[in-house]
């Protein structure tokens, strides 16, 4: 078994906490699958819900930089831009 450095247990216990807490708020979305992704270079986090698939349309909301991905009247997906920002 590796044997960390102090610097890397307070960073893995930091990363822990990001994920326990954002696993309470994932928990809320619902019952369907959540697939994550974040584009370092891009500044983008996207979000899809349920099965990937492509989107029939799309809503920009300019004032909060969010882009809602539809595929008929079902939210399908979220992309947020300049994501570390918010």
């Amino acid at each position: 078994m590796a044997t960390l450095t102090k610097a890397q247990q307070t960073k893995a216990r930091e990363l822990i906490n990001l994920v326990l807490e954002a696993g309470k708020h994932v928990s809320k979305i619902g019952d369907e699958d959540l697939w994550m992704s974040y584009d370092r270079e891009a500044d983008v986090f996207y979000v899809s819900l349920g099965q990937r698939q492509k989107a029939t349309d799309s809503i920009m909301l300019d004032d909060i930089g969010v882009l809602l991905r539809y595929r008929g009247k079902k939210l399908i997906g979220i992309t947020v831009l300049d994501a570390s920002k918010r």
